[in-house]
C-alpha cells in the first residue's frame, strides 16, 4: 500500500507527537461534523479552515523523502515550522475576513507574502500526500498564466503578473478556495468518513464472505469473488490502491491456489478494485466535483443513477471474461469445505442497511450531506445489535481519526487542482484548448472523443483521478458539449477514463499494487488488467452515442432493449478477448465476434440486426462443434 499509494505512507508517531497529530485528526472531523450539522460556514471560512487543518496535518504525517515514509518515527523541525506556519495560513481568513471583505480585490504585502506562503504550501503538501505528477501540472499552469504574453498560437493570452496570480488563487473562490476544495469540505470529507465507521463494523471482510456464499461455487469462484467484492469494497473506498490492497490480500491468493496464472490473478483484482469508484451508490471523489461543475440543479444522486447501468456492464463484462478464462483452462470452484457458513453469512445481512439506507435517502431527495450524516448515525446503531461488530466509544473515536487521515489526500488534491481551475478561468484556456481540440478532430464526434481520452488517460496516470477530472471537464469536456453532447455524458465519459488509468500501461498503479501481492510481472499484469477492463475503454462511447444508457431522455422499453443489446455485445466481446466461449476459437471466429459484439454495443437498429444474426450463426457454430473440439481444447 505504501510503495503504490503515496496517501498510504505516513510516519509512525509515538509520545507526545503521536498525541498532538491523533488530536488534531480527531479535532478535525469534529470541526467537519460540527459545520455540517449546525450549517456550513461561509465560503471563505469553511474551506481556508478545512485547508489549514489538512496542511499543518500533512506536514506532520507525511515525511518529505518518499524513502523514509512508514519508516520514521518523529517530525522533523522543519516540518513543525510547515506546519505551524498551515494553522496561520487556515487562521488567516477567519482572523481577517472583515478587512479582506472591505478590501476585496487590493492585496496588501501581508496579503501577497500569506498568499505566496498558501500556494508553496499546498503544492508541497501535494507533492507528499499525492504524488509528484498533479504538483508539476498545477506548476506549469501558474507558469503558463504569468508568461500567457509568450505562449505560441492560439493559447497566448495577456498574462497576469504575480500579485493578481497570488490573489486570484487565494483571495477569491476562483482558486485554492474555489470549487474543488468546496466539495472536498463538504460531500467528500463526509463520505469518506462513512466509509470509515462502516470499515469499523467489519463491513469489508463481511462484503468478502458475503462474495464467497454467492459465487464461491460457480466455475472459478475465487475470481468471480474478487469481482463481487471489489465491486462493493468501492463502496465505502474512493481508491483503486486501497480496494486492491484490502480485498486482494484475500482474492489473489485464493486465485493462485486455484490454478489461475499470478499475471491474471492480479489483474482481476486491479481491474474490479478500480471499478469500484465507477459504481454507486459512493463513487470516486471527482463524482462529488461533477455536482458542482455541471450545475444547473443536477443532485449527486442524479449522476449516481446515471451511472448505474454503465457501472453493472462494466463488471458484467469482467465477470463473463473470468468465466470464459476459468473454462478455457479447466478451474473448479470452491469445494463445500472451502466455503463459509451461509447461514452465518447470510445471517449478518444486517450490516447493508447502512448502505441501503443512504441510497433510499438519497432517493428521497435529502441533501447529500444530510444523508451521509444520517447514515453514519444508522452505522453506529447498526453496528450495536451484534456483539461482534458493535464499535462502542473507542472505535467511533478511530473512525473519525481513520476519516480524517484518509481526506488528507483528497484535501491536498483539490486544492491543487484549484490552481489549475483558476489558471483555465483566468485566461479562458478552456475554450481555447475545447476549440483547439475540435480543430484538431476535424469537428467529428468520435475523433474528439479519441483524443479526448487518450488526454484523461495519460493525464489519469499517476495522479489522482479528483485532479484529473478537474483538469480534462475544464479542458476537453466542454469540446464534447460543443458537439451536442449531454453534459453529464460528456463529464462521465472524462471521469471513466480518468479511473481506468489506474490500470492502463505504462502506469498502472492499481494494477502494480495487484503484482506485488501475486508476485506477477507488473508491466503483465496491467496488460491483462487493460484486456479484462476492455469494456470500460467502450462503455463511455456507448453512453456518449446513446445517453439513454444514462437514463437521459428515454422510456423504459428503449433502455430495456439498450442494455439487453449491450449485455449480448459483452459476452461476445469476452469471448474474443478471452478466446473461449463453448470451446477454444479460432483466430478468425474471435474476430467475428468481437466485431460481432461492437455492432450490438454500438446504439443503432442496423447494427443491432447485424449483431444479433452474426452472434447467433456464431453461437450455432460453437454449439455444433462443441463436442468434437473438446479433446482439440484438453490436448492444447
Amino acid at each position: 500500500m505504501e510503495k503504490y499509494d503515496p496517501e498510504a505512507g505516513t510516519r509512525k508517531l509515538k509520545g507526545m507527537m503521536g498525541w498532538i497529530t491523533f488530536g488534531g485528526l480527531l479535532a478535525f472531523s469534529l470541526f467537519q461534523l460540527y459545520t455540517s450539522i449546525f450549517g456550513v460556514l461561509t465560503a471563505q471560512l469553511q474551506r481556508s479552515i478545512h485547508l489549514g487543518f489538512a496542511l499543518a496535518l500533512i506536514f506532520l504525517l507525511f515525511p518529505a523523502r518518499r524513502k523514509n515514509r512508514g519508516k520514521e518515527h518523529k517530525v522533523a523541525w522543519y516540518d513543525m515550522m510547515l506546519a505551524a506556519l498551515s494553522v496561520i495560513i487556515g487562521a488567516y481568513w477567519p482572523l481577517m475576513i472583515d478587512d479582506l471583505v472591505l478590501r476585496a480585490g487590493n492585496v496588501t504585502s501581508l496579503d501577497f507574502y500569506i498568499g505566496m506562503a498558501a500556494i508553496l504550501l499546498v503544492l508541497e503538501a501535494t507533492r507528499r500526500a499525492v504524488g509528484l505528477p498533479i504538483t508539476i501540472i498545477a506548476v506549469l499552469f501558474m507558469v503558463y498564466a504569468v508568461f500567457g504574453p509568450y505562449m505560441p498560437g492560439f493559447i497566448a493570452h495577456r498574462g497576469l503578473d504575480l500579485e493578481r496570480l497570488v490573489q486570484t488563487m487565494f483571495f477569491t473562490t476562483e482558486g485554492i478556495l474555489g470549487t474543488p476544495l468546496a466539495v472536498s469540505s463538504t460531500f467528500i470529507f463526509l463520505f469518506l468518513l462513512f466509509g470509515s465507521f462502516l470499515i469499523k463494523t467489519g463491513v469489508g471482510e463481511y462484503f468478502n464472505d458475503l462474495s464467497i456464499a454467492i459465487a464461491g461455487r460457480s466455475v472459478g469462484g475465487p475470481a468471480k469473488v474478487a469481482v463481487f467484492s471489489s465491486a462493493l469494497q468501492g463502496t465505502i473506498s474512493g481508491s483503486s490502491v486501497a480496494n486492491v490492497v484490502t480485498s486482494g490480500a484475500f482474492t489473489i491468493p485464493m486465485m493462485k491456489n486455484l490454478g489461475y496464472k499470478k499475471e491474471f490473478a492480479g489483474a482481476v483484482e486491479a481491474s474490479s478494485s478500480t471499478g469500484g469508484q465507477l459504481m454507486p451508490p459512493v463513487m470516486g471523489a471527482a463524482a462529488f466535483l461533477m455536482v458542482e461543475f455541471i450545475g444547473g440543479g443536477i443532485s449527486y444522486w442524479d449522476i449516481a443513477k446515471a451511472a448505474a447501468i454503465p457501472a453493472i456492464l462494466y463488471f458484467t463484462g469482467i465477470w463473463i471474461m473470468t468465466h470464459f478464462e476459468a473454462k478455457r483452462i479447466g478451474l473448479r470452484g470452491l469445494t463445500k469445505e472451502e466455503m463459509p457458513n451461509r447461514r452465518e453469512v447470510f445471517g449478518n445481512l444486517y450490516l447493508l442497511v447502512p448502505i441501503i439506507s443512504i441510497i433510499l435517502l438519497m432517493m428521497s431527495g435529502m441533501s447529500v450531506i444530510r444523508a451521509a450524516l444520517w447514515s453514519i448515525v444508522i452505522t453506529v446503531v447498526v453496528s450495536g445489535i451484534r456483539k461482534e461488530t458493535r464499535i462502542g466509544l473507542k472505535g467511533i473515536i478511530e473512525a473519525l481519526v481513520d476519516g480524517a487521515r484518509t481526506a488528507l489526500g483528497v484535501a491536498a488534491a483539490t486544492a491543487a487542482a484549484g490552481i489549475i481551475v483558476g489558471v483555465v478561468t483566468k485566461t479562458g484556456l478552456g475554450l481555447k484548448m475545447a476549440n483547439g481540440l475540435l480543430d484538431l478532430s476535424g469537428g467529428a464526434l468520435l475523433p474528439t472523443l479519441f483524443l479526448t481520452m487518450i488526454a484523461s488517460l495519460i493525464l489519469g496516470m499517476g495522479s489522482p483521478t479528483t485532479a484529473n477530472y478537474v483538469i480534462t471537464s475544464t479542458i476537453a469536456a466542454p469540446a464534447i458539449i460543443l458537439l451536442g453532447v449531454p453534459d453529464l455524458s460528456a463529464h462521465l465519459f472524462v471521469f471513466y477514463f480518468g479511473i481506468v488509468a489506474d490500470i492502463t500501461p505504462p502506469v498502472a498503479l492499481a494494477a502494480f499494487a495487484a503484482a506485488a501481492i501475486s508476485g506477477g510481472e507488473p508491466f503483465k499484469t496491467g496488460v491483462e488488467s487493460s484486456k479484462l477492463a476492455i469494456s470500460a475503454f467502450i462503455i463511455p462511447y456507448m453512453f456518449v452515442l446513446s445517453p439513454e444508457l444514462l437514463m437521459i431522455d428515454t422510456t423504459w422499453t428503449y433502455l430495456i432493449w439498450v442494455v439487453f443489446t449491450a449485455f449480448i455485445g459483452m459476452i461476445a466481446i469476452s469471448a474474443g478477448v478471452i478466446g473461449f466461449w463453448m470451446r477454444k476459437m479460432y483466430w478468425i471466429e474471435r474476430v467475428l465476434v468481437f466485431i460481432s459484439g461492437l455492432c450490438l454495443i454500438y446504439p443503432e437498429k442496423i447494427s443491432d440486426i447485424i449483431g444479433l444474426v452474426s452472434f447467433g450463426l456464431l453461437l450455432a457454430l460453437q454449439y455444433m462443434f462443441k463436442g468434437g473440439s473438446k479433446t482439440k481444447v484438453q490436448e492444447s
